[in-house]
């Protein structure tokens, strides 16, 4: 599927939206407004570009693409400044692949290194984000980014990790592999993985716990309140299907299940607000891992787990970005229009912004909580895929 990030569930407690909505309305959600759609310049003089993260103080982070399209870094883009290469860890590619919730210049992402995968496991990283590039085979590793210098983050004593999300406290999530030959991982994956928080010192790491007898586990995305999201279920390929057999939340290092909208696989939160509130996307009933019927969702402790449905027309959502006013914004597929969900109601962003754009916005990857959104866009004009900031007016 076009570029929303695809990852990675207990019986449903599923609600109708617009059962919720007078309670959302009161969080202080609003109508749709329009947008001023700005687009970020490309730095690196590739064809493709992607917002995934957007915070407070509207710097959003990213992956671009250098030309030829068949490397991307890690880019930071800051008002009336210049954009920023961010680097990698010595090899070729590198991402900011999920939301970050920092305000103080610190960032979390993914980078190849220069040093071969002794397994020949191609991780989430090619699986998930490099796909779109060229990946190497090489080992990937989370990073943390402060001050101009890029730090691998430890693994579990495995090859690889993975870091999604950080806080304004400066704690990392995602995913490391330990040294346990799995049986339940797919080959070429070997190695067992399992959800980690990083930080906030700088040499601080911890293991979170898989759900129940799941075997392994990935956190992907904690609020300032150290609430952590993530999946748990079988290690298979690394990515989505059995490793998203339960969505789970941990607060202090011990694992509850978030109740799914009744799919076995595939059910993974994608990011979480400050007040505990959480989106992604869950399979329904009648799925398999080869057939993924998922649907965007929010879930509150007072409301449940809420279908957020999809785009007319289409058959599959995802929930990608959520802010202070439960306003949800993601992808529906198969028209890969973004959408902004509040009220009850799910919007198409490409009728919030100019009719005569030339832009088409394809996926709505976070909301800061001002109401600002990145994501990206395809000039119709010239096939290039955008990173673009959306305001409000």
């Amino acid at each position: 599927m076009t570029r929303a990030i695809l990852l990675f569930a207990t019986a449903a407690i599923v609600i109708t939206a617009a059962a919720i909505a007078p309670a959302l309305a009161q969080n202080g959600a609003v109508r749709p407004v329009t947008y001023k759609l700005t687009v970020l310049p490309n730095p690196l003089g590739g064809s493709y570009a992607q917002g995934t993260s957007i915070n407070n103080r509207r710097q959003v982070q990213g992956l671009a693409t250098l030309p030829g399209d068949t490397t991307m870094h890690a880019i930071l883009w800051q008002k009336k400044q210049s954009p920023v290469d961010m680097g990698t860890l010595g090899g070729p590619n590198s991402a900011v692949a999920w939301p970050n919730r920092n305000n103080h210049n610190i960032f979390a992402g993914i980078s190849e290194t220069a040093q071969p995968n002794p397994l020949g496991e191609p991780w989430s990283c090619a699986l998930a984000v490099f796909y779109l590039a060229s990946p190497t085979g090489n080992i990937c590793l989370g990073f943390r980014w402060q001050n101009d210098t890029i730090t691998a983050l430890p693994t579990l004593g495995g090859y690889d990790g993975f870091a999604t999300g950080i806080n304004n406290r400066g704690q990392i999530v995602g995913w490391a592999e330990n040294s346990t030959h799995d049986p339940t991982c797919i080959a070429p994956q070997v190695l067992q993985f399992e959800a980690v928080v990083w930080g906030p010192e700088q040499d601080e790491f911890e293991q979170l716990p898989p759900y129940g007898t799941d075997s392994d586990g990935a956190a992907t995305a904690i609020n300032s309140r150290s609430q952590i999201v993530g999946i748990s279920g079988d290690c298979a390929n690394a990515i989505g299907g059995a490793s998203a057999k339960h969505m789970v939340l941990w607060y202090k290092n011990t694992a509850s299940s978030l109740p799914t909208l009744g799919g076995q696989y595939w059910n993974t939160p994608m990011d979480i607000n400050d007040t505990g509130d959480v989106t992604g996307f869950s399979d329904l009933p009648g799925d398999s891992v080869s057939s993924p019927n998922f649907h965007a969702f929010i879930w509150t402790k007072s409301g449940g787990t809420i279908d957020l449905g999809t785009l007319a027309g289409d058959s599959v959502s995802e929930g990608l970005g959520i802010n202070e006013k439960d306003q949800v914004v993601g992808v529906s597929f198969p028209s890969s229009h973004a959408f902004i969900w509040q009220n009850g109601t799910m919007t198409d962003m490409n009728t919030l912004i100019a009719s005569n754009s030339q832009y088409v916005l394809l996926a709505a990857q976070e909301i800061n909580d001002s109401g600002v959104i990145t994501g990206q866009a395809e000039d119709t004009g010239t096939g290039a895929i955008v990173a673009f900031e959306a305001t409000p007016k």
